[in-house]
């Protein structure tokens, strides 16, 4: 009932959810360390792993994390795929942390945060709707 219910876009829904959510606690870490000597900023590269997610046939290599679960390489929130920025040239103290760039990261994340959570809840106000016979209640 669960896999008619909650089908693969909800599913990945969530996780995108859960993705955001690490990415902001990454792009805090980066700030907060935006005055540490050799710090490489960090980040989720999430094109790369929405170009996996969306791939078709011998693109999506899929690995079993679970028993009961395929997911595409970086999908997993518990573990995503990381990418490390290089500091400039000129970086004196070999930080990467560029205070700009991570607040435009954290306002998207914020913003695509925001879009895919109001998703979620739309889809799941149809199913509340559809449970009480689509009398509203």
């Amino acid at each position: 009932m669960s896999a008619f219910l909650f089908d693969r876009l909800h599913v990945g829904m969530a996780r995108v959810l859960d993705l955001r959510e690490a990415q902001h606690g990454i792009t805090a870490s980066n700030l907060a360390n935006a005055a540490t000597p050799g710090y490489r900023a960090r980040y989720i590269p999430f094109d790369r792993i929405l170009a996996n997610a969306v791939g078709r046939g011998d693109e999506l290599a899929m690995r079993r994390t679970h028993a009961g679960h395929v997911m595409a390489p970086g999908a997993d929130p518990r573990s995503p795929e990381i990418e490390e920025i290089e500091p400039p040239a000129w970086a004196a103290d070999q930080n990467s942390v560029n205070a700009e760039r991570e607040m435009v990261r954290l306002t998207e994340n914020s913003v695509m945060y925001e879009a895919v959570a109001t998703g979620l809840s739309r889809r799941m106000a149809m199913l509340r709707y559809a449970a009480g016979d689509g009398s509203g209640g």
